[in-house]
């Protein structure tokens, strides 16, 4: 079993001073964190693998695509291959669980 604590997570994400963390790669898909503090700009290009959003904490809007919705603690949101996507209007320190599929890079 591989098992996570996300206060775990946030601090070695911090200590490797990147937005991103990827904590766990499988065959079939792999799983990180996903940080932007209130203000900040997602620099995020389309990927080339599917991808899932659930967010843990914080406040913002999405688009994907040509769609715009906010998002809260809770939210999940379902981004397809290739499609541009970014958080913005990002208004309290969001913190993102992504899961890639295939696995990212």
């Amino acid at each position: 079993m591989k098992a996570f604590r996300l206060d775990d997570l946030e601090a070695e994400r911090l200590a490797n001073d990147g937005a991103y963390l990827q904590f766990l790669r499988e065959r079939n898909m792999s799983v990180g964190l996903y940080a932007l503090d209130a203000g900040s700009a997602d620099p995020q290009q389309p990927h080339r693998q599917d991808e899932v959003y659930f967010v843990v904490s914080g406040r913002a809007s999405v688009t994907v695509g040509t769609e715009t919705t906010t998002v809260a603690r809770g939210s999940v949101v379902y981004v397809p291959a290739g499609t541009p996507h970014r958080f913005h209007h990002i208004s309290e320190d969001l913190r993102v669980l992504v899961v890639f599929s295939p696995p990212e890079g």
